[in-house]
């Protein structure tokens, strides 16, 4: 099973050059996209020793997999971009060969669910400190969506979501449902345009809004854990003393150092208890 770039094609593993040189055939995603990408390194491949194994044949093509495996070949899968198998196929197929009795191994790399983790920053906002749920896609239908997304408005752990570009507005309209919570919003990762924000759920809609351009590419968001106590507000108290004394910009820059809390959340409330 070997990972390939989510974007950077410098992202590779000298591990996987070498395996997707070696092997007899390569099970792809989609064989026009692996090829291209096999021909970027400089890996020639005919057509013959390219397999299609999607969502849609998984089930029937892990048995032509098998059967090379049988016949001695040394066989690689690879999906489209990523680890495959997580939140791309892959996993049928792995179970079909461990159920034949033969081995599978792993070649590590690129994870857009890992990238993301990494840069969220996210260390013991929570009592789970460290741990985190993959939900992938929520549903798409709003209702769906918005039940999804209260069930995890009280979830200990750091969740990792996927979006796609046409449907990003939605799920941010919907996580906006949880206010002061804050999140990692990580576009086009590790591409030429990628950007990366820690927003309050509540500001992601205008995040959006504030550029046309970030509609585009695919997105992965992190739900940063509940923090320890109301977990719909972060705490205010030190907040509240810093501002009646210092600037607003200075106690939010001093509240978010001392507390660990996200400063654009800070700056929020700090707005809204100006107002009250």
């Amino acid at each position: 099973m070997v990972a390939t770039p989510i974007g950077n094609l410098a992202d590779i593993t000298l591990r996987a050059l070498h395996v997707l040189q070696i092997v007899d055939a390569i099970a792809c995603e989609d064989t026009r996209h692996s090829q291209a990408l096999l021909r970027a390194y400089g890996i020639d491949k005919t057509g013959a020793q390219l397999l299609a194994v999607h969502q849609h044949n998984e089930a029937g093509a892990a048995q032509a997999v098998i059967e090379r495996l049988r016949q001695g070949q040394r066989v690689a899968y690879a999906s489209d971009a990523g680890t495959p198998a997580i939140s791309d196929p892959g996993a049928r197929l792995v179970a079909a060969v461990r159920l034949a009795g033969l081995p599978v191994i792993p070649l590590p790399g690129a994870s857009s669910v890992t990238t993301a983790l990494s840069i969220a920053g996210i260390g013991g906002e929570g009592a789970q400190d460290g741990a985190f749920v993959f939900a992938g896609f929520l549903p798409s239908k709003g209702g769906e969506r918005a039940g999804a997304i209260e069930a995890l408005r009280l979830e200990g752990r750091s969740v990792v979501l996927l979006e796609a570009p046409h449907r990003i507005e939605a799920l941010a309209a919907a996580l906006a449902a949880l206010g002061p919570r804050v999140l990692t919003v990580g576009r086009e990762l590790t591409k030429q345009f990628e950007e990366i924000a820690t927003i309050s759920a509540a500001h992601f809609p205008h995040w959006l809004a504030e550029d046309a351009n970030r509609l585009r590419g695919e997105f992965v968001v992190v739900l940063h854990p509940v923090p320890s106590g109301n977990p719909d507000a972060p705490d205010d108290r030190v907040l509240k003393l810093l501002l009646a004394e210092l600037p607003l910009k200075t106690a939010v820059k001093l509240s978010a150092e001392i507390t660990g809390q996200a400063r654009n959340t800070l700056y929020e409330l700090a707005l809204n208890l100006k107002k009250d």
